[in-house]
């Protein structure tokens, strides 16, 4: 039997030795990698934190005490050692275990998240609610670069909970490289908790109190000379300014001194920052030797090599591509990342042309303010981002891009189902939101060669663009320079009598599909690729009026989606009655695959088709009573 096998809970954790707890880092660090192999999931962000979890719940008494994981992906290991290591065979899977932490799954889970730089404001609400326990948030992964994070901050600054400690995990990345980095705001040694430093600065007040003072106080002479002492030892950080006390860096993987500091650090009564250096994928080579994101998020894979299984073009390599063939074209072009450049295909670009291509961190907001700014001095900016972070930008959308009508291209990624990463990461509301903003045009590519066109139309365009697409395999790689895609014009792929199927996205496919199907039961369908979700196509009303039928199809969420806006135009004429639409239910999603998730909801091809036999048993307008066209 493992050390392992024997860990079903944070107390199993307390009866170890030095060399069992050395001993079981080293199974865990075994046990991720080989489950990883076969799931799929966040690789070496939990390699690096293996010593940081057990120090973490050694020192504090969860679930009573609070660990709250900012981006939860970090939480595998804490995930192993509250009693799910069973359940790792189903990790990401449908039905099985979250890949991020999930009240549902276990008291010891207190966030469903998986968005970064919230922890801070999620564990000041705790700790200003109850005294009585102890709240951990644990940042990392570049999460600091995110404003909001400063905002709980200064809140943390003024409001000063005793209860609370701010765990800095610092590995220098979070996809990549974190931009602007925590060394540069924190250039820190061991000095603010030593001991020695708090008897320094109160011997040296009492030493001060005693001498006749002149024009200010005792007090104010101590302050000044510990401030004077510390800036020649040590340069201030941020959280100086801020007044919050600060550990220096720690070594993230000497658990004797985690523990340490962990245990110090309920002694002064006041919010403390522990920043903890940890290096992502320790214990795993290939993870260490991966220079672009070190095995960050993985599919199934060669443990020896750390290849993936299964090497397959993916809609974000196209995207990737041709907007590099166009940027070769036009000058004015440049890129836009939040922290995400090689996971939105712009890694290619950034390393041909650096100069255009900027990484703001994990900012989504400021990126698209950016990107507004570039496009009023002349630039033709691309924002790559995945569907489900940019949401967080919605104001700036609204507000600094369509507002002035920029021209600014939004590379939706990760739009509709996006499979195991579950409900935080479904990029399911995207047509909802950008549909109502005015100015803005919504793309919703069939294909990648589509999507390959609309890159082009988008840069051409006097005025803001996105273009949503869905984390999936590419058939092929189109012919680039890509052919423009006219805006606001639809594909009719196929002619029929009974059904109109009007189809978004992804959901074409399935509409042919289903029309295949529906045609072995005689019912003719006309399926048409609505590839522009806004501006609608101006046909839309002449073939709704000559169907008995019209169903719409989508991978969002029904309320505000596309189904929506084709019930806003036709219901003016009186055609709303004919349409029915089909999406995402309100309720959200959890992970599995997408195949597996369409199903569930209805909108695999086979849901499709019978759903729509069922409308038409249910009875819409007889269509005996409609002669045929033609």
């Amino acid at each position: 039997m493992t050390l392992l096998e024997g860990v079903d809970s944070p107390a199993d954790l307390r009866r170890l030795s030095d060399d069992e707890l050395t001993q079981l880092c080293e199974e865990i660090r075994q046990f991720l990698v080989d489950q990883i192999a076969r799931t799929g999931g966040h690789l070496s962000p939990n390699l690096g934190v293996v010593e940081l979890t057990l120090a973490l719940h050694r020192a504090f008494d969860s679930p009573r005490d609070r660990i709250i994981w900012d981006v939860g992906h970090q939480a595998y290991v804490h995930k192993l050692i509250t009693g799910r290591r069973d359940d790792f065979p189903t990790l990401r899977r449908f039905g099985g275990l979250s890949g991020y932490p999930s009240r549902e799954e276990s008291p010891h889970d207190f966030v469903e998240n998986s968005h970064a730089s919230t922890a801070l404001s999620y564990a000041l609400g705790h700790a200003l609610t109850n005294p009585d326990y102890w709240t951990v948030a644990v940042v990392g992964d570049g999460a600091l670069t995110g404003g909001m994070a400063y905002e709980a901050l200064n809140h943390i600054s003024v409001s000063r909970p005793s209860n609370l400690v701010i765990v800095v995990n610092d590995n220098g990345r979070s996809y990549a490289p974190t931009v602007g980095g925590l060394a540069a705001l924190a250039n820190l040694a061991h000095l603010r908790l030593d001991p020695r430093y708090e008897w320094m600065k109160r011997t040296f007040g009492r030493m001060l109190r005693g001498l006749p003072l002149v024009g200010e106080t005792a007090d104010e002479m101590a302050n000044r000379f510990k401030e004077a002492v510390k800036q020649i030892l040590e340069p201030s950080t941020v959280f100086d300014t801020l007044g919050l006390k600060y550990s220096g860096r720690i070594d993230g993987h000497d658990l004797k001194q985690l523990e340490t500091t962990l245990l110090k650090v309920k002694e002064y009564g006041e919010p403390v920052i522990v920043h903890v250096v940890t290096e992502k994928g320790k214990g795993y080579p290939p993870a260490l030797s991966d220079e672009i994101d070190k095995l960050h998020g993985v599919s199934s894979f060669d443990v020896r090599t750390g290849r993936a299984l299964k090497e397959e073009l993916k809609y974000t390599d196209i995207a990737g591509r041709a907007l590099l063939e166009e940027a070769r074209l036009r000058p004015e072009v440049v890129a836009i990342s939040a922290a995400m450049i090689s996971s939105t295909g712009l890694a290619e670009m950034a390393l041909e042309m650096p100069d255009r291509v900027h990484d703001t961190g994990i900012a989504e907001q400021h990126s698209v303010t950016l990107a507004a700014g570039m496009a009023m001095a002349g630039k033709r900016p691309v924002v790559a981002i995945y569907s489900s972070f940019l949401q967080r930008a919605f104001d700036q959308i609204i507000t600094d891009v369509a507002l002035h009508n920029l021209g600014v291209t939004f590379l939706v990624d990760r739009a509709g189902i996006t499979g195991p990463d579950g409900p935080s990461h479904h990029g399911v509301f995207d047509i909802s939101y950008l549909r109502m903003i005015p100015n803005l045009v919504v793309g919703t590519p069939a294909d990648a060669t589509e999507l390959a066109g609309m890159i082009p139309t988008a840069l051409d365009h006097d005025g803001p663009v996105a273009i949503r697409f869905p984390k999936a395999a590419a058939s092929s790689l189109p012919m680039l320079p890509a052919e423009p895609i006219p805006i606001g014009v639809w594909e009719e792929l196929s002619d029929g009598d009974d059904v109109l199927l009007l189809a978004s996205g992804r959901m074409t496919e399935i509409a042919q599909k289903a029309a295949a199907s529906l045609s072995t039961h005689g019912v003719s369908c006309r399926v048409i690729n609505a590839r522009w979700v806004k501006p609608l196509d101006p046909r839309l009303l002449s073939w709704v009026k000559a169907a008995d039928l019209v169903v719409t199809l989508e991978d969002n969420v029904i309320a505000g989606g596309f189904g929506a806006a084709v019930l806003e135009e036709v219901a003016p004429a009186g055609l709303a009655g004919r349409v029915r639409v089909l999406g995402i239910p309100d309720r959200f999603l959890p992970a599995g695959s997408v195949d597996e998730l369409l199903h569930e909801v209805g909108l695999d091809s086979e849901g499709v088709s019978g759903r729509i036999l069922a409308m038409m048993a249910g009875g819409t307008r007889d269509k005996a009573r409609r002669p045929k066209r033609g």
